[in-house]
């Protein structure tokens, strides 16, 4: 019995390796090498809020970002510049806030954020 569900398990870990969604490269001409996975972004009146994972540890500066105009239409991207080293027992998330003057872009120009979006998964919202 205790080696079936060792070998049910060890399945389950192989598919859940299995199933992890392929890095995403950034944009050629840019700093970045992958985007980062985004919970969700939220356009405010000064400033674009990003939710991404964190391990306890994630701070703004760990983030590059890429901006590309082309006529009318700006696209952004970002990136992770350090990985965070903390070691955190539950899945967790934080926000990090970059104002337009930051990223260099007028208050209210449509933007177009080029990173995947992936549902939360941990625990709360």
């Amino acid at each position: 019995m205790h080696r079936r569900l060792l070998l049910i398990a060890g399945l389950s870990l192989l598919a859940g390796c299995a199933t992890a969604a392929p890095p995403i490269v950034a944009p050629a001409g840019s700093a970045l090498g992958e985007l980062e996975p985004l919970y969700s972004a939220s356009a405010g009146r000064e400033a674009l809020t990003i939710r991404v994972s964190s391990n306890g540890c994630t701070k703004k500066e760990d983030f590059a970002f890429f901006v590309e105009t082309k006529g009318d239409a700006v696209t952004l991207a970002f990136g992770r510049k350090r990985l965070d080293p903390c070691k955190s027992f539950a899945m967790g998330h934080t926000d990090l806030t970059f104002s337009y003057a930051e990223l260099g872009v007028a208050g209210r120009t449509p933007l177009f954020l080029l990173n995947p979006f992936y549902p939360w998964t941990g625990p709360g919202s």
